[in-house]
């Protein structure tokens, strides 16, 4: 579904329900609730792009420092045969493998500051040979969703408020979330491979595969050995040092190559600006039209109505109370952020539903806001079957996080 349809289904979704709610109940301010909402959001997504133009403009130097030093080429290389299957219309020694490949590592390490500029530099570079510009291509799309998906080894932000709003042990969730998100991954790369038809039987990705699942389980027994603040504190200082070390070596090969660093971090900081300003109308769209649908009511009445169709059938109905994170999570990172902490003080950091609510909130990625602003940044209008994939791995995400959060908590 392209956005121009969700975005009009927003909108008329929550005029509806405001027409609804002045017409039967008398609610004189609903419409000015969502004229303010719709200036607030539209400042947001300004302020949230105005944000993201120093962050991109340091990482597009940084990517164009990387690219003349060769890092690319040797990351590719490495990388290079997992990537092919998946991509298999890029062929050999694209030059989106090594943006593609930083991506992901950031992704999995919370780096999100590093993720995204290397993820839109990913995008403008598949789209320098995709042949229908207007269109997203199969790569892009299968980027696009294992973005979507979210998959993250160290949750340290989550980890974070969990600390601030009183959790007895703030890392309590971290083996939920690793579990929930792997799922998540799985799902968005299995169902983009039965559309374009990619074998995962293949011998190459089987081994991949296997080799992250080892990874993970290995992670999972290591820090699961650790104690409540050795976890945070580990997990600090592999992100910082990690980071620190893609921005030194960046530099050294690029100094081993004899590249002027500062002309060539200049050059591509540069199109980093170019490209955070081109992004700002597409974000406001879809924050202003998601501030709307939140100002309606509209998520109030579906968790009401799912509460309603759950007890009815007997089933406990404790999980309901943390899905409005779930249900915004793939629409606003700071609304599920938010929603995460409005559930943690109403009911408790360690309350099953704020439990539940903290491994929503890590179990998937933003599919709305990504998918706007990867493809946004690119002018694709079409994007085809990639919004269906990356609600499939969320999906898939927040079941897991709710079976997994039974198993953990309950």
């Amino acid at each position: 579904m392209a956005l121009n349809y969700i975005w009009i289904f927003f909108f008329l979704i929550a005029f509806v329900i405001a027409a609804f709610k002045l017409l039967f109940f008398q609610d004189y301010t609903i419409f000015s609730t969502l004229v303010t909402a719709l200036f607030d959001s539209a400042k947001s997504g300004f302020e949230v792009s105005l944000g993201m133009t120093g962050v991109l403009t340091f990482w597009m130097g940084m990517m164009r420092v990387g690219e003349q030093g060769g890092i690319v080429k040797v990351l590719s290389r490495i990388i290079g045969p997992f990537f092919q299957k998946l991509f298999p219309e890029l062929g050999k020694d694209h030059p989106a493998y090594g943006s593609i490949t930083l991506n992901v590592a950031a992704n999995m390490l919370n780096l999100d500051n590093a993720a995204t500029p290397m993820g839109l530099q990913a995008m403008k570079e598949m789209q320098e040979t995709n042949p229908v510009k207007d269109t997203a291509s199969n790569a892009q799309i299968m980027f696009m969703v294992l973005n979507a998906s979210g998959l993250t080894i160290i949750p340290v932000s989550i980890m974070v408020y969990r600390a601030q709003l009183g959790a007895v042990n703030p890392t309590d969730i971290f083996i939920p979330i690793l579990i929930a998100t792997f799922f998540s991954t799985i799902a968005g790369l299995i169902s983009v491979a039965i559309i374009q038809k990619i074998n995962l039987f293949n011998r190459v990705v089987l081994g991949w595969l296997g080799g992250m699942m080892a990874f993970i389980i290995g992670i999972i027994w290591y820090f699961s050995t650790l104690g409540e603040g050795q976890v945070q504190n580990i997990s600090n200082v592999a992100s910082g040092t990690i980071l620190i070390g893609i921005i030194v070596g960046f530099i050294l090969m690029a100094m081993r190559k004899q590249v002027n660093v500062y002309e060539a971090f200049i050059d591509g900081a540069k199109d980093g600006f170019g490209t955070a300003v081109k992004i700002i109308p597409y974000l406001i769209a879809i924050l202003v039209a998601i501030g709307v649908f939140r100002a309606s009511g509209a998520m109030d009445y579906m968790i009401s109505g799912i509460r309603w169709v759950v007890v009815s059938h007997g089933i406990n109905a404790d999980f309901v109370e943390a899905l409005p994170t779930a249900f915004m999570k793939p629409l606003s990172g700071n609304g599920a952020r938010g929603l995460m902490i409005d559930t943690m003080r109403i009911y408790g950091a360690d309350s099953f539903a704020g439990r539940l609510a903290s491994t929503f909130q890590g179990s998937a990625d933003t599919t709305f806001y990504i998918l706007a602003v990867y493809f946004g940044s690119i002018g694709v209008k079409k994007t085809r079957h990639a919004l269906a994939c990356g609600l499939i791995a969320d999906l898939t995400g927040f079941l897991a996080a709710i079976f997994i959060a039974y198993l953990f908590f309950h």
